[in-house]
């Protein structure tokens, strides 16, 4: 006998986080909990690809990353989140045979994570509370007020009836709450693809009973600094030498234009390469420079429109170099034994100035609490770049009585979203 489903309220609230590497979905119905996505995972790739114009596929997820490796015609996008402040959210690009502008893109995302969670729970979703990073832009409350102003109207563009955002370490806070026992005055480290933050919290089981939490948040800070930092560092560092960057042209006294080469390490800007214009300007480098046949790496790799599978390669070395001393970057379908070594010493000296900056941040954000290290009880890790050991190190050196904490790493932000939604809307 079939049970009869329950029966939800509708137009139900949820708490997304729109991550840059990763998104999330959570809703509250006692007790916080995430939305199965994509299969049975919770977690989504930020990614998706739009076929060519003979195949007009829309993909997202795990399924957009496989269409691509698999060698499938099309564009594949991802750090959709780093264009949000910037003036790329306005340009546009090529899919199938028309421009569409990134904003619509991020649209279409958020959209396909809202239809998926509605199927999934079988009722509307009204309303949401987004995540957002302390800072979207750096050092620019314009550009940092412009992102928090797009991703609302992309959140009231896909159907939600209202929009609120809550900082993306207050929302891990309030997830690591749920498991706190006691009075525990807590150092939140949400370290992502695009941004770390961090909080300053008192948290306890009588705590999260209140209806106004603002006493309780002692401070919060953040910079722009994230894993896909430091794959662009180790990219680098590492491979693009590989492909001619750091070498000199034919005639005189300069290095071959570096541009392209810090695009092919970006994830946000790897499409720019493809267009006719900086394939040209490769081809006029490869034709002037010492070394062509190194050049000629490159161009291989933006003719067959290769450079995400250059960034999943170097970002899979930087887990792998997370438990392992040495990595290496397998370029042999681009030139029969043709690699990258990696080494965690090199990858730590590539990325000292990114893990100085966290560590900056740590100390500004104790500083405006009006804290000493010694008073913090915990320090909660979550987030995907959580797990470079430098940056753990660091990070618990400057509070290094607290007990370490580490959460669910791309859950903790959705879970805390769905807790505060459940606060505001429940």
């Amino acid at each position: 006998m079939t049970p009869t489903p329950r029966r939800l309220p509708p137009g139900r609230h949820c708490g997304i986080d729109f991550g840059t590497s990763n998104s999330t979905l959570g809703i509250a119905d006692g007790a916080a909990r995430l939305v199965a996505l994509e299969g049975a995972a919770t977690d989504l790739p930020t990614a998706v690809f739009y076929g060519t114009e003979h195949d007009t596929r829309f993909l997202i997820g795990r399924a957009a990353v496989a269409a691509y490796v698999e060698g499938h015609g099309g564009r594949l996008m991802r750090s959709l989140k780093s264009v949000l402040g910037t003036a790329l959210i306005e340009e546009t690009t090529q899919v199938h045979r028309r421009r569409v502008a990134f904003r619509d893109i991020v649209s279409a995302f958020v959209r396909e994570v809202k239809t998926r969670a509605e199927h999934q729970l079988g009722q509307p979703l009204g309303k949401v509370v987004m995540g957002r990073p302390v800072h979207f832009v750096d050092d620019d409350t314009d550009a940092d007020a412009r992102a928090e102003a797009t991703l609302a109207e992309v959140a009231h563009q896909v159907g939600f009836s209202e929009v609120s955002f809550q900082f993306e370490p207050v929302a891990a806070a309030l997830a690591y709450e749920q498991e706190v026992g006691r009075e525990t005055l807590a150092l939140i480290a949400d370290l992502g693809g695009g941004t770390a933050d961090f909080t300053v919290v008192r948290l306890g089981p009588e705590r999260r009973k209140a209806p106004d939490r603002a006493a309780d948040l002692l401070a919060n800070d953040g910079v722009r600094i994230g894993g896909t930092d430091y794959d662009q560092r180790l990219a680098m560092a590492s491979v693009m030498p590989q492909f001619g960057f750091g070498s000199r042209m034919a005639r005189g006294d300069i290095d071959v234009p570096g541009g392209p080469y810090w695009d092919l390490a970006t994830w946000s800007q790897v499409n720019r390469l493809y267009d006719a214009k900086a394939i040209s300007q490769i081809r006029s480098t490869r034709r002037d420079a010492a070394q062509p046949e190194l050049v000629e790496r490159l161009l291989h790799v933006i003719e067959a429109r290769r450079g995400h599978g250059i960034l999943m390669a170097v970002e899979a070395a930087k887990i792998a170099l997370s438990a392992d001393e040495r990595a290496a970057i397998d370029l042999s379908w681009l030139e029969a034994g043709l690699a990258a070594e990696a080494s965690r010493a090199g990858f730590e000296d590539a990325t000292a100035r990114l893990t100085r900056r966290l560590a900056d941040t740590v100390r500004r954000c104790l500083k405006a609490a009006g804290l000493e290290a010694a008073d913090v009880d915990a320090l909660f890790f979550t987030g995907g770049t959580s797990a470079i050991p430098a940056v753990r190190s660091v990070i618990r050196g400057l509070v290094p009585q607290a007990a370490v904490v580490d959460g669910d790493r791309f859950g903790a932000v959705g879970t805390g979203l769905a807790v505060e939604a459940q606060r505001r809307y429940g």
